[in-house]
């Protein structure tokens, strides 16, 4: 459990408009209720079972509830999260029934590649997959990663 910081201006894209973008209350209600059931669908799309499943968007803080298998799984949504455009952070209060190591996040710079990143963490660039498989199924390409992008970085 804790707090996770992204980068705000960095991520997919899944809001449509912003609360702030808005002048009447029962528009911006509406606007938040279509940006949380966004984040919801982007964790129902990584496959994932949550137990108890919740989410909420506060200003840029996503705050997630929920029971999950994995060290993995709960890592997973949360940078699934986390790495949306608009969001700076997510307070993570979810639990893990089977706990497990916990995987360092990498926030990806100009000029990072999955094979320069596995030689830092592993000493062999060769160990990419490792990393790209962490990262599934946000990642869909390798080669595909952005600056300022948060990456798992699973112990080995």
């Amino acid at each position: 459990m804790g707090l996770f910081s992204f980068l705000k201006n960095a991520g997919a894209k899944l809001f449509k408009r912003k609360k702030e973008e808005v002048t009447k209350p029962e528009e911006a209600e509406k606007v938040h209720e279509t940006n949380v059931e966004a984040l919801r669908s982007a964790v129902a799309d990584l496959g994932i079972e949550v137990k108890d499943f919740f989410v909420d968007l506060q200003e840029d803080t996503v705050i997630v509830f929920g029971e999950v298998n994995s060290q993995a799984d709960k890592e997973k949504i949360i940078l699934t999260l986390g790495n949306v455009e608009g969001v700076e952070q997510v307070d993570d209060r979810m639990t893990v029934i089977v706990p497990e190591p916990e995987a360092d996040f990498y926030e990806v710079k100009k000029g990072d590649s999955l094979s320069k990143i596995a030689k830092v963490y592993y000493g062999d660039a060769l160990k990419y997959p490792v990393i790209f498989e962490a990262n599934k199924p946000m990642l869909k390409d390798p080669n595909l990663i952005y600056p300022g992008q948060v990456l798992r970085i699973p112990k080995l």
